[in-house]
């Protein structure tokens, strides 16, 4: 029965299949098809694992049959469950995308490097995803990262190198500081286990050495998930890395680096509660009022889209670290159900930017001038995503703001809920300017004929777009993972 074994097969085939890829590395379409079906198979073993989670409960999968806490165990719950589909599904509609994208924007005998890179960066988001280990976290947090490093770097403009090296050193200082506090935990506890943790914390939980470890968890973690003040790795991250690099990463590592802070907070730390018997609800509210309003009015006055959306994503990662430091189920619900959404939304912003780089060899906001008319299926993709990150009703965005408004009310914080709607509000002014610019603009004069994107790119840009627009008509299934996702961990906090 391979039925038991599919948390290892999650983590093992995308891990395998990149020295396969680089087996293969003559000739690019064999690293295309064969990082195509790896992908849709870590789609089709996350579903599947969701729907055991959600029939049987929890699944405790022993790495080599070792016994926890000596052995690594994988733990998978409807967060971790939850997350996976969410990894699992971006890669599987970003890898077929990628084909003709990265042979217009990366040197072709560099592409075979590009799909190792994608599969090593799979199974370090997988792994972050699904392990019950604190340390084989810090494990997989360096596979992602070195991976992430070498992707951004791969594109023609050599800006990219700078952004690169810039992030790998954010992301080594990130890294450090994270095991710097498990090292800390372990002194203190014996164990590495978050299980284990979770059941020896308590009785060390105020001791000097734990705050401590706290502190540099939190620190570790914010670089890695982009929490402001700590995002400025981000904006060029994402502006300089080809097309697919900058939707799958947008869509994915910063998502999954806010499932290890929830992870950590309310599984490792649950018991403790240190979101109420620490200082860490004011700070974490503070940083995420902050975000959403300091970032989205940075992304006013960009002009480049790429760099506009990413300055986005910061104010969005304050959404969702805004859900946190609420303490409540409804608060998290919103921040897990806003994990799917904006991955949702922005891996399709993003791919529709790579198909108007594909055909201009721009993404400044002036270039977009006519293209409204001239490339209508690309650009009413693009209005899609920025009317879901703005929350229009009908959208994705919608439904996890809305959450977060009724945990915020539910608190008695009038003034957060009020917030979070004029934060949103800003979104409309620079997903306007975009907006103004393809439809009510004219081309320049001697502009060259511009024609509609492959399909090749069109699919997938609209099948995330569809996306958007079909689990904000009918949320039910999302929200009600997300909340008993939510509930787990409250419980587990309480």
């Amino acid at each position: 029965m391979i039925s038991p074994h599919l948390p290892a097969l999650q983590v093992v085939v995308p891990l395998m299949s990149a020295p396969i890829c680089l087996l293969f590395r003559r000739v690019p379409a064999a690293n295309f098809v064969i990082a195509t079906v790896v992908s849709w198979f870590c789609l089709a073993t996350s579903i599947s694992i969701l729907m055991q989670v959600m029939s049987g409960g929890t699944i405790v999968y022993e790495m080599g049959n070792w016994a926890p806490p000596w052995g690594i165990e994988y733990r998978i719950d409807y967060a971790n469950a939850f997350v996976l589909v969410i990894v699992s599904a971006i890669a599987a509609v970003v890898v077929p995308y990628s084909w003709q994208s990265v042979n217009r924007e990366i040197s072709q005998r560099r592409i075979y490097v590009f799909y190792v890179l994608m599969m090593v960066n799979l199974t370090g988001l997988l792994g972050i995803s699904i392990t019950g280990d604190a340390f084989n976290l810090y494990v997989f947090l360096e596979i992602l990262s070195l991976s992430t490093y070498g992707l951004i770097s791969m594109a023609r403009d050599r800006r990219a190198l700078t952004a690169s090296y810039r992030y790998l050193i954010m992301g080594t200082v990130g890294a450090t500081f994270y095991v710097i506090a498990v090292g800390l935990m372990y002194m203190m506890t014996g164990t590495l286990n978050m299980a284990d943790l979770a059941e020896r914390l308590p009785a060390v939980a105020h001791t000097r050495t734990i705050e401590a470890a706290l502190a540099f968890l939190t620190v570790g973690i914010g670089l890695k998930m982009a929490m402001f003040p700590l995002h400025t790795w981000l904006p060029n991250a994402y502006t300089q890395a080809p097309s697919a690099v900058s939707a799958f990463v947008a869509s994915t590592a910063t998502k999954v680096a806010v499932y290890a802070m929830i992870r950590m907070y309310f599984t490792v730390f649950g018991e403790v509660d240190v979101i109420k018997t620490m200082p860490i609800h004011e700070v974490l509210l503070g940083l995420a009022l902050i975000a959403m309003f300091a970032a989205s009015f940075v992304s006013i006055f960009q002009e480049n889209v790429k760099r506009l959306l990413a300055y986005s994503s910061v104010a969005q990662i304050g959404y969702m670290v805004l859900g946190i430091s609420m303490d409540s189920v409804p608060g998290l619900t919103g921040s897990i159900l806003h994990l799917f959404n904006h991955a949702a939304m922005k891996c399709a912003l993003f791919l529709a930017v790579g198909c108007v780089f594909y055909r201009i060899g721009s993404v400044k906001i002036s270039d977009f001038a006519g293209l409204g008319k001239r490339m209508p299926l690309t650009m009413a993709a693009f209005v899609v995503g920025g009317l879901s990150l703005i929350g229009m009703p009908l959208t994705v965005g919608f439904v996890s703001k809305w959450y977060l408004i009724q945990a915020a009310l539910e608190k008695g914080w009038w003034i957060v809920a009020v917030l979070i709607v004029l934060s949103s509000l800003l979104a409309v002014i620079y997903i306007w300017r975009v907006v103004e610019a393809a439809y009510f603009r004219a081309p320049p004069e001697g502009a060259a004929e511009v024609s509609e994107a492959p399909l090749a790119l069109l699919i997938p840009t609209w099948i995330m777009a569809l996306a958007s627009l079909y689990f904000g008509i009918d949320g039910t299934t999302t929200a009600n993972v997300a909340q008993a996702a939510a509930m787990a961990l409250i419980g587990g906090a309480q």
